[in-house]
C-alpha cells in the first residue's frame, strides 16, 4: 500500500512563510493527483490546492496568490509553499495521494486515496 509522511509544519508569524512536503512510498503502480487538504477545530476538512500528475495545479480561492503546490515525480513527493500567512491559516495540513494499487482483496484501482498522518500549522497574529 501508500504511506505518506509529511512533514514541515510548526509555529509561524502572520506575515510569515513555511514549506511542507508529503513524501509517498509503499508498493503502488504510480501516483496521480496529489493535494494538501486542511481542518480547523470545528470546521470541516477542505481542499487546499491539488497538482495533477501532468503538473495541473487548482487552489481554493483563500489562498490563491499565497500557497504555491508542486511536485517532484520521482521522488513521489509533494510541496506546498505557504507564504502571507494568515492566522485563519491555522490547521492541521493532511496530504492525500490518489495512487494505482493493487488492494489486499486482490482488486486493482487506478485511483485509491490515501491520507498522510497531518501536520499542525500554526500562525500568531
Amino acid at each position: 500500500q501508500v504511506q505518506l509522511v509529511e512533514s514541515g509544519g510548526g509555529l509561524v508569524q502572520a506575515g510569515g512563510s513555511l514549506g511542507l512536503s508529503c513524501a509517498a512510498s509503499g508498493k503502488f503502480y504510480s501516483i496521480g493527483t496529489m493535494a494538501w487538504y486542511r481542518q480547523s477545530p470545528g470546521k470541516q476538512r477542505e481542499l487546499v490546492a491539488a497538482i495533477t500528475s501532468g503538473g495541473g495545479t487548482n487552489y481554493t480561492d483563500s489562498v490563491k496568490g499565497r500557497f504555491t503546490i508542486s511536485r517532484d515525480s520521482a521522488k513521489n513527493t509533494v510541496y506546498l509553499q505557504m507564504s502571507s500567512l494568515k492566522p485563519e491559516d491555522t490547521a492541521v495540513y493532511y496530504c492525500k495521494a490518489e495512487a494505482d494499487v493493487v488492494r489486499s482483496t486482490g482488486l486493482r484501482y487506478r485511483y485509491y486515496p490515501f491520507w498522510g498522518q497531518g501536520t499542525l500549522v500554526t500562525v500568531s497574529s
